[in-house]
């Protein structure tokens, strides 16, 4: 049984400890950067080198990791390999359900063109005693979520676009 409370700190100290080296993004970074809205998952966007896609799949076995469906409260298993994720096409997405509560991850978010792109402005922050994490920029979480166009990201922009005129104006 995978489902768990949802418990971001133990999702993202869990794929540290493996080394796995990814960007948070989506509205768990929007709430690192001070918006003020509920999220109930975590977003992530791996490395996709061969090394990093082997940390990613043992860090998701160890979260008992599977795929998020509805109709099946426990989620579906899967094979969740490194090779899984190397087959995953880059705008692709799997939404997962772990022990430590739900998870997506995505290599190319809407809007975006992957890690490297999303690298260039992330910030450096600590999302648990000792687990320092790259967390996408506002921008490039507000330029995500516009691309991407759900009903969801639509109500969140304007919050999230007064919170980065407020970033900006008190640097």
């Amino acid at each position: 049984m995978a489902s768990g409370d949802f418990d971001p700190e133990k999702l993202l100290s869990v794929l540290r400890s493996h080394g796995v080296e990814f960007i948070l993004i989506g509205g768990m970074a929007a709430v690192l950067h001070g918006d003020v809205g509920v999220t109930v998952d975590v977003d992530v966007v791996p490395d996709r080198n061969d090394d990093n896609l082997n940390s990613l799949a043992n860090a998701l076995c160890d979260l008992e990791a599977r795929i998020r469906t509805e109709g099946e409260a426990d989620g579906l298993s899967f094979d969740c390999s490194p090779a899984f994720f190397k087959n995953m096409a880059p705008e692709a997405f799997v939404n997962m359900t772990t022990t430590a509560g739900d998870v997506d991850v995505t290599f190319k978010p809407a809007g975006t063109d992957g890690y490297a792109d999303l690298a260039r402005s992330a910030i450096r922050v600590e999302a648990a005693e000792g687990v320092t994490i790259l967390v996408a920029s506002l921008d490039d979480v507000i330029r995500s979520k516009e691309s991407a166009d759900r009903e969801k990201d639509r109500d969140a922009l304007p919050r999230l676009r007064r919170l980065l005129e407020r970033i900006q104006r008190s640097d």
